[in-house]
């Protein structure tokens, strides 16, 4: 006896095919007004579909679900490939526009979340299927981004990318709604370094460096015993203002402020050199005088004075000469701190004058004591109000010591142990006077060799960081002082300072970013990107 239900009985879709006459089987319809046809058979399906159960005869439930899928994802793919033809055989002119479609939109997935708020270059959400080429810096240098042409050829043609991405200036972030803000460069050749920033301001008092170079040239080499800069030393700082010329010609520089200190200000043949750094670089430096060194000084540290404070003492320990300010706040606090200056000193001594006369390699605490006696005979003829004045009370709150040197930073750099220098935690750093001894009487035990290994020292620095400590030490007897702060900073800072605030690039206003769903001045045009 055979089963009613898996007999000889043809299915549905069998029957409905025979009525036909074309010999195929079609299915049921998939919701959409469509067919699926399906091959024939000569025999009847083995299994029939259960009453109330869906499905196809034959096939497990789901199978309508996975056959629909299979259709959208030809149907994408026949897209996509038609799309691609036409990108190749669209002729050019023609106005058919093609569309690059992602990765994950040719496979038919989703664009992620992240993808979909992603931005554009100008600022506004890029739209479904869009995506912004990626703009090629310019190969001559100039640092403007330009757009690749579609046909190849033209001025705004793509360049080669460069070899060393690291060389090419980098144009400053603006935002959407902002006008670009200005740059200010500001160049310091002392006699040991060769120092350059590139800057744009931004909160008041504030500025973001864009660019910055420094290199050791040692330009007073040899200027203490022959009064002269030697060839060797000008040949180094003229290689060294070269890439300078190079950093400043790449950029729209605003307002820029070259100058020179004491080598050139002590030397005979100083305006010599300054003649021939005009006619090979192009740069022109002027000399200024120790007290707008001084001045300089104090203005690129005044973002280190903490408001509680009263009196500060200001030096700069360079490598010819040492500017020394002595500052009285008081109640009514300047914005220029310079202005509080009420006495100042430039001592004709720095750690390449005072090490070559001295010796800087093999320093014994006997030789290391004959330096410090000889800048506090210096100090001895400086008129200056005594730290008992300066202090606030008896316990001195009110007063401490800023030191902006090399010689300065590398004590805080050897105190933290440092596996190499870092400018984020040396600036601004406190030292106690316990400390700062400590670190005086570590350095004098080692000899050039261990002095030359450590990471925050070199061997560029190896025979002068002891003179430097020499000066510090004479400084440090003149004011007493429980605590010390350190400041990775100087002239330059104090050039950017000055250029900005006489131009009044803190007072400007400038327009805030537009923020999503509120207009802060009630108009339409608030609103417009």
């Amino acid at each position: 006896m055979k089963d009613p239900d898996h007999g000889d009985t043809p299915s549905e879709s069998g029957a409905s095919a025979a009525g036909r006459g074309d010999g195929s089987k079609l299915g049921p319809r998939n919701g959409k007004g469509k067919r699926k046809r399906r091959k024939s058979s000569a025999s009847p399906s083995a299994i029939a579909s259960q009453p109330g159960t869906a499905g196809l005869a034959g096939r497990p439930a789901g199978a309508n679900e996975t056959e629909a899928a299979r259709k959208r994802k030809r149907r994408r793919r026949s897209k996509s490939a038609k799309q691609q033809a036409q990108a190749v055989s669209a002729p050019q002119g023609s106005g058919v526009q093609v569309v690059d479609l992602t990765l994950g939109e040719r496979k038919g997935h989703k664009r992620s979340k992240k993808a979909r708020h992603r931005r554009g270059l100008q600022g506004r959400p890029l739209t479904s299927g869009e995506r912004q080429p990626a703009p090629q810096r310019a190969a001559d240098g100039s640092g403007n981004a330009r757009q690749a042409s579609p046909t190849g050829g033209g001025p705004a043609a793509a360049q080669p990318r460069p070899a060393n991405r690291g060389d090419q200036p980098r144009a400053p972030y603006v935002a959407a709604n902002e006008p670009p803000a200005p740059l200010y460069a500001a160049l310091d050749l002392g006699t040991n370094n060769c120092r350059l920033l590139i800057a744009q301001p931004t909160r008041p008092g504030q500025f973001r460096v864009v660019d910055a170079f420094s290199r050791i040239v040692r330009l007073g080499e040899g200027l203490g015993a022959s009064g002269r800069l030697s060839d060797e030393a000008m040949e180094r700082a003229v290689e060294a203002l070269k890439v300078c010329a190079l950093k400043l010609g790449a950029r729209t520089i605003r307002r820029s402020r070259l100058i020179a200190t004491e080598a050139a200000r002590a030397a005979e043949n100083g305006e010599t050199f300054l003649e021939r750094v005009a006619s090979e670089t192009g740069l022109e430096l002027e000399i200024i005088n120790r007290e707008t060194e001084a001045r300089l000084a104090v203005s690129g540290c005044s973002s280190l004075v903490d408001r509680e404070t009263r009196s500060v003492v200001l030096f700069d320990i360079g490598g010819g000469s040492s500017e020394i300010a002595v500052i009285r706040i008081g109640d009514s606090r300047s914005n220029r701190l310079a202005n509080h200056i009420t006495h100042w000193t430039s001592l004709p001594v720095g750690v390449v004058t005072l090490s070559e006369r001295h010796g800087g390699q093999h320093v014994t605490p006997a030789s290391f004591e004959a330096m410090v006696q000889e800048v506090e005979g210096m100090l001895s003829r400086f008129d200056s109000p005594p730290v008992e004045a300066l202090a606030n009370g008896t316990s001195g709150s009110g007063f401490h010591l800023i030191g902006t040197s090399g010689t300065v930073t590398t004590l805080a750099g050897v105190h933290l142990d440092l596996p190499r220098y870092d400018r984020r935690r040396v600036d601004g750093l406190w030292l106690t006077d316990d400390e700062v001894s400590a670190m005086q009487a570590r350095l004098l035990s080692w000899d050039f060799d261990a002095r030359a290994a450590n990471p925050c020292i070199g061997p560029d620095r190896a025979d002068l960081v002891l003179a430097g400590c020499a000066i510090l030490e004479a400084i440090r007897r003149r004011w007493p002082s429980t605590r010390m702060r350190v400041a990775d900073r100087g002239l330059r800072e104090g050039l950017l300072t000055d250029m900005m605030a006489d131009d009044g690039a803190w007072r400007r206003s400038r327009p805030r970013r537009h923020q999503r769903g509120s207009n802060a001045s009630g108009s339409q045009e608030g609103n417009k990107p």
